[in-house]
């Protein structure tokens, strides 16, 4: 916690029905000062919350209510079902993350004003994404879809999601600190907020800024409740562990039946070893020894949390982290916990492969993310930071290197052609995706989504390069202006009209790069960025690009009459109309690149 700059985290350690461990370390609240308490101390557990709600679908499946195969639509009120070619997504593709649609986040996953928070139908209506692929072929992770299953398992019940929570699974197993409510004003239309009781013991989010602790905003969720609004506590989800290693009972108490506990370990998808194949919505771990694990990771801006279920051991692990860097924390210890009891020794780094390094060809190259937004400005961003490089070292490593996020090395798992790789230090896994023996795409072992051959126009490194054109071409035509001699210059009017144009596009153009470059110098501030979707900023950068844009017909059409020119002494010399041809090629191509890629919708988000 120190080394990661984590103010607080929560855990607790069940095995063969008892509670091995239960502690809470560091500060729940650091003004006033308020350490964790393991029984009282909220921490948010993000998609943890997600099992809460497979749980209510597979008790919905078991009383013979929800077929798994029928289309969702079944289950929704009308304002809420699917339209156009949506409409054939079924239950399991919810519960497998593979409905088609694409993911958007930014500006209305989470919330900081409580004003913002709207019903979790309304919700649905105005946030519906475009299905982008055809349901059943690829897992993609779907906060939305998974939104839709609660409302499914709501229908025609009368009640809440939060409430029907709270009768199924959390009074029943005694989860008194348990509560998928948030702390806002009572509001006609929203479920009722968090009791008062549990008001106080809610733990405030961080953020390491500037060498010190920085309080984060509290992040409202209740819009989209079923897929991540849960706060617990480490003793609650220690009950919690304890009825899924029960197979659903405990303590007397039966939460789902037989059918249900098959579902949750047994995948849903065919995968590579070690690679999660969607235990009807929960994850599944390849764990250090060769055991199996299942459950869920989550993450909110500031909350990280981990809990893993290992049937074979009859153990369960749960951790959860109150500061933005806490993935570091909460991610690699249920696997480190299982490796120091239960694992024999290993030795990293892992070797790198001669036949890798003479195959490097095949798998270099850009790689794009399938958990993405398509179109509009969150599209365009989402083609930057959801990029990655993958290079094969001359040592017979593969390295990938996310936009965001760190570089990490692999080392083939098994033959090659099969595609399978493990990481050089640790226990991750990636599978690449071979097609005529060829890699086209891989998935990390969480199987959240897919990186697939990056097309060229989508590359950041051709965006980069032809932004980078686009200022010089900027930059030259403001150095003509200065530097030209007035009184050399000799232009007919279609030439002096065109140049004018030419100067206005070069302003738009700087303009754009430079208020693209501020928004994305302030980036690394997540807080502001899904908060403050999509700002001022990149919202006037997309509109003077736009116009710029719209300004490249013009000189197009310019272009044959600049260079007919007419009586040498009123036209340009062949030096500058072959630079604002140039500039219109470069600003052409740019234009349609972003075009392409969604950059040119100010309008949107």
């Amino acid at each position: 916690m120190r080394r990661e700059h984590v103010a607080g985290a929560t855990v607790s350690v069940v095995q063969d029905g008892q509670v091995v461990l239960k502690r809470g370390y560091g500060f729940a609240s650091l003004e006033p000062r308020r350490a964790v308490d393991p029984d009282r101390t909220l921490f948010r557990i993000g998609s943890i919350s997600k099992t809460f709600t497979w749980i209510l679908l597979m008790r919905e499946i078991e009383a013979g209510r929800i077929r798994p195969d029928a289309q969702v639509n079944l289950y929704l009120p009308d304002r809420v079902r699917l339209s156009g070619r949506s409409r054939e997504v079924t239950i399991r593709q919810l519960m497998e993350h593979t409905p088609g649609f694409e993911d958007r986040a930014l500006g209305q996953l989470f919330e900081n004003d409580p004003r913002r928070v709207r019903p979790l139908d309304l919700y649905l209506r105005q946030e519906r994404p475009s299905r982008v692929r055809r349901p059943g072929i690829v897992s993609s992770y779907s906060n939305y879809g998974v939104a839709l299953a609660g409302a499914a398992v709501t229908f025609g019940k009368g009640k809440t999601f939060e409430r029907m929570v709270e009768d199924e699974i959390t009074v029943p197993l005694r989860m008194n600190h348990t509560t998928f409510r948030e702390p806002r004003p009572d509001r006609r239309g929203l479920p009722a907020p968090m009791p008062e009781r549990l008001r106080d013991d809610i733990s405030t989010g961080y953020a390491w800024r500037n060498a010190g602790f920085t309080p984060q905003d509290y992040e409202y969720i209740g819009q989209v409740a079923p897929a991540g609004s849960a706060s617990s506590t480490a003793g609650d989800m220690a009950r919690y562990m304890q009825m899924l290693l029960g197979d659903g009972t405990s303590n007397g108490v039966t939460v789902f039946g037989p059918r249900a506990a098959r579902a949750f370990r047994s995948p849903l998808r065919q995968t590579p070893p070690g690679i999660n194949g969607w235990a009807h919505g929960f994850m599944v771990f390849d764990l250090p020894g060769g055991f199996a694990g299942y459950g869920h990771g989550g993450d909110t801006l500031a909350f990280h949390s981990s809990m893993i279920v290992v049937p074979e051991l009859k153990l369960g692990i749960f951790v959860s982290t109150n500061s933005a860097s806490g993935a570091r924390i909460a991610y690699p210890f249920p696997e480190a916990l299982v490796r120091h009891f239960y694992a024999g020794p290993a030795t990293f780094p892992r070797a790198g492969s001669a036949e890798l390094a003479e195959a490097a060809d095949a798998y270099d190259g850009a790689y794009l993310s399938t958990r993405r937004a398509h179109g509009g400005l969150e599209g365009f961003v989402g083609l930057l930071v959801g990029a990655t490089d993958v290079e094969v070292t001359s040592g017979g490593r593969l390295v990938t290197r996310p936009a965001l996020g760190e570089a990490k090395a692999w080392t083939p798992d098994g033959p090659l052609s099969e595609g399978r790789f493990v990481a050089t230090v640790g226990d991750e896994r990636l599978a690449f995706l071979m097609e005529d023996g060829r890699p086209v795409g891989f998935r990390p072992d969480i199987n959240t989504e897919t990186f697939r051959r990056t097309p060229f126009a989508e590359r950041p490194g051709v965006l980069t390069t032809m932004a980078g054109l686009t200022l010089l071409a900027a930059v030259g035509t403001f150095a003509g202006l200065v530097l030209r001699n007035r009184r050399e210059v000799r232009q007919n009017q279609i030439q002096a009209r065109a140049a004018m144009v030419q100067t206005m596009q070069a302003g738009l153009w700087l303009a754009a790069l430079v208020l693209f470059g501020a928004w994305a110098a302030g980036a690394s501030d997540i807080e502001r960025i899904m908060y403050g979707w999509p700002g001022p900023l990149l919202v006037t950068a997309s509109a003077s690009a736009l116009v710029a844009a719209a300004l490249c017909l013009i000189t197009i059409a310019a272009l044959p009459a600049v260079w007919q020119g007419g009586r040498r002494v009123d036209s340009w010399t062949v030096l500058r109309k072959v630079f604002f041809t140039l500039s219109v090629l470069i600003y052409t191509v740019f234009a349609v690149l972003l075009a392409m890629n969604g950059a040119l919708e100010p309008w949107s988000r």
